[in-house]
């Protein structure tokens, strides 16, 4: 009998410390699993805060990214809108959008909106170039990453933003300058010239404005008679076309126009005016919408430089890779052209916007 109840205590006591030591098991591998935890998400991209990770650590949760757009002026303001709705909507990353209607102080507003909801990036694109130094230091302080699109910014502190997506507008007007160029050489002179610019302040207005002159200057057949702001937008182009003709009618032979919207109000108003546009005056205009390529297949553009709205995709991914921790390229410039009259009518069918 002793014996037996020997036996049994035996067996107890090992049963209480295979209890044990399987808890302490337990216990190592919860503490491993904490530290492995941990370890993961104390991995934060410069810029970024941490102050979301004790909510929701898990990588696999989507990027939300607020968007403030500077307004719905023309045709390629909708097409640049609708390729990062899409782009956002394709990737799975939650889009908080806002539309500023050419306004930088709803613009701002947007951006604390932002910094209040606690998005992950925050994208801007600017009405004008100056200005932004103290919001970009409110984001900045919250810990929001942000990229500059389509229209570039004036600081003196480059760390404020993370990149800037968009054209080489200053290349533009160069490229508009070399067809005049080319295009006037056997003109006789004084060759008078009409310049319709976009939004004052806005650096694709300053840039492919001294662009273009930079590749003109130093011929003295060349004269600026008339140039003026008409804020890319087709009923602002016409009505300033319309005033240029009036005060200076056929001494004008030459019309730059910084986008597509304002050239197509010029197109109207010279017609009105009982003139031929692209014959009678040159007209070389900037973006590359579908009804600018249909004027320049018809003869009535003369070129069209390129700007391309789509940077949807090109957007999305820098916020993805922000937020991976990548390190991105201070400046994103996409792929462009120029169209003639020829290769206008065989992209005219194909362009989405």
């Amino acid at each position: 009998m002793r014996n037996r109840k020997s036996w049994n205590g035996s067996v107890l006591g090992a049963i209480v410390i295979a209890l044990m030591l399987l808890l302490s098991g337990c216990d190592d591998d919860a503490n491993s699993t904490v530290s492995s935890t941990a370890s993961a998400t104390s991995v934060i991209p410069d810029g970024i805060s941490d102050r979301d990770t004790d909510v929701d650590p898990l990588p696999s949760s989507p990027i939300v990214l607020g968007f403030s757009q500077l307004g719905s002026e023309s045709d390629w303001r909708v097409a640049n809108t609708e390729s990062i709705k899409g782009a956002a909507q394709e990737a799975g990353v939650e889009l908080k959008f806002e539309n500023a209607e050419s306004s930088q102080q709803k613009q701002f507003e947007a951006v604390r909106s932002f910094i209040q909801q606690k998005v992950d990036v925050i994208a801007i694109a600017p009405v004008i170039q100056s200005g932004w130094e103290p919001i970009l230091k409110e984001a900045k302080a919250a810990g929001i990453p942000v990229i500059i699109s389509d229209r570039s910014i004036d600081v003196q502190d480059s760390s404020l933003y993370v990149t800037f997506i968009g054209a080489d507008f200053y290349e533009e007007g160069r490229k508009a300058g070399k067809y005049f160029l080319d295009k006037t050489r056997d003109m006789a002179g004084p060759i008078g010239i009409a310049e319709l610019k976009g939004t004052e302040g806005s650096s694709p207005s300053i840039e492919r404005g001294k662009g273009f002159r930079d590749t003109i200057e130093g011929h003295s057949d060349f004269v600026f008679l008339e140039s003026d702001f008409a804020d890319f937008t087709f009923e602002k182009g016409k009505e300033t076309m319309r005033r240029f003709l009036k005060e200076r009618g056929k001494e004008i032979k030459v019309l730059f126009a910084h986008n597509d919207d304002m050239a197509l109000g010029a197109i109207e108003a010279i017609e009105e005016y009982g003139l031929k546009p692209g014959k009678d005056i040159v007209i070389i205009s900037v973006d590359g919408t579908r009804k600018a390529l249909e004027m320049l297949a018809l003869g009535k553009i003369n070129l069209v430089v390129e700007c391309n709205p789509l940077l949807g995709p090109n957007l999305i991914q820098a916020a993805t890779e922000i937020i991976q921790g990548r390190t991105l390229p201070k400046r994103i410039v996409p792929a462009e052209s120029v169209f003639t009259e020829q290769m206008a009518e065989r992209e005219v069918h194909n362009r989405k916007y």
